[in-house]
């Protein structure tokens, strides 16, 4: 059986790209932790805030790699003698992963309230006609 991708349609030349971001985003895990919201916050700007609680900001990183935004979180394992009756607190690791767009940035990062705000930017595109010469052979 030959798989059928959108690479493969003769109107979607160059497009091989796209088909390998898409496969990444379903492939992405999906586990709801931390919960988190994505919010368009101008015509060019987006947020992606994830609820951190009980993370420091030295227990966090965020890296960007082939257009792909990756959020993890690891806290210290802290023995200092307390003993929980419960521990409703969730102290696990996480990672969280976003694909980009072509275009969009990451432009800063912050911790607010337990709350993690990391928010984005699309440049303006460049809208270039450019008329192509045609050889003679």
């Amino acid at each position: 059986m030959t798989k059928v991708g959108l690479g493969s349609h003769p109107f979607f030349l160059g497009f091989e790209q796209l088909e390998r971001l898409m496969e990444r985003t379903v492939k992405s895990e999906n586990n709801g932790y931390p919960p988190f919201n994505i919010e368009q916050t101008s015509a060019n700007s987006y947020r992606i805030t994830l609820a951190v609680a009980g993370f420091a900001e030295d227990d966090l990183s965020i890296t960007v790699e082939d257009r792909q935004l990756m959020i993890r979180g690891r806290q210290g394992e802290e023995d200092d003698g307390r003993i929980f009756l419960h521990r409703g607190i969730a102290a696990r690791q996480f990672q969280r992963s976003f694909v980009l767009a072509e275009g969009v940035e990451v432009s800063g990062a912050a911790m607010e309230n337990g709350l993690l705000h990391v928010d984005l930017s699309r440049a303006e595109p460049e809208k270039v006609v450019r008329t192509i010469q045609i050889d003679r052979r």
